[in-house]
């Protein structure tokens, strides 16, 4: 079996990881933009080659695979289905793991389809560590019924969420709006907790009221999200954004949390494991940024 990766950041690899050796006999190759740039080909080439995974030269190259895992960062979703669209035919089956919009998956879907192969929105609904291609997903398209069965063989822990692309997405899309914006509001009342001098009394306070939450864990988990992945979140939560605006709701509280989440990230802060001096030392990276 062939299966080829378009991009190959975090999400591809850890896929490749835990799949790989379900397929003994399996064949994989990969594509990434930054191939093609001096300063990333070496790492990007080498995180391919170690895994036994064969770079290609361009998304021509992944053409022939049964299976092509689309795995961009968010604003590129649509450009990297161009990309390879002129080189799809019957017999491909391209699977979009992107954290984008409804809209942007059915625009996908319909050009994919367009060269005669299958397109399959797929949601990935947890971290992918360290389950890998077993963490949970949503599929959906007018493949996931028949494809569920041989999905769950190779280890897919996969549910059908409906027949329409953008079926699977949309689930992902509005319940990243609570958990992105609770991570974006506990981020920010703690720094502002800190901010005005009363850093004990909020945490003791919500202690109390939510105690559901184990404040013991629950804020560094929360820090180390946004501070390690906030980028990325960011761009999912503008996603997010997008969707809620078709809704004719407001988008804008999405926004809003991508713009803490980008602010995390810009930090450059790695939690130590002592709550009180990473709220420190982001509110003071914070600070100095503005």
């Amino acid at each position: 079996m062939r299966i080829a990766f378009l991009g190959f950041g975090e999400a591809a690899r850890a896929f490749h990881d835990s799949l790989a050796p379900k397929l003994d006999s399996g064949e994989f190759r990969a594509y990434d933009l930054l191939l093609d740039r001096a300063e990333s080909a070496g790492e990007m080439q080498a995180a391919m080659t170690s895994r036994g995974v064969k770079p290609a030269g361009s998304p021509a190259g992944l053409a022939d695979a049964e299976w092509i895992f689309s795995a961009v960062t968010a604003d590129q979703s649509l450009a990297a289905a161009q990309s390879i669209a002129p080189y799809l035919g019957q017999g491909a089956l391209f699977i979009d793991i992107n954290s984008v919009s409804p809209g942007r998956k059915r625009e996908t879907a319909a050009l994919v389809n367009g060269t005669g192969a299958d397109y399959l929105d797929m949601a990935v609904m947890a971290p992918v560590h360290p389950k890998g291609h077993a963490t949970p997903v949503l599929i959906a398209g007018k493949p996931a019924v028949p494809l569920l069965e041989r999905f769950h063989g190779l280890g897919f822990n996969a549910d059908v969420a409906g027949e329409a692309p953008g079926s699977a997405t949309a689930i992902k899309m509005v319940r990243s709006v609570f958990v992105k914006g609770l991570e974006a509001i506990t981020v920010e009342a703690l720094l502002a907790a800190e901010a005005s001098g009363c850093f004990e009394e909020i945490v003791s306070s919500l202690s109390q009221s939510f105690p559901g939450l184990d404040w013991s864990k629950f804020p560094d988990y929360q820090f180390e999200r946004t501070t390690r992945h906030g980028r990325r979140r960011a761009a999912e939560m503008r996603e997010s954004g997008v969707t809620l605006d078709a809704l004719g709701l407001n988008g804008g509280i999405a926004r809003e949390t991508a713009a803490i989440q980008d602010a995390m990230a810009a930090s450059g802060v790695k939690p130590s494991g002592d709550l009180r001096d990473t709220v420190a030392r982001v509110l003071a990276a914070r600070r100095a940024a503005k």
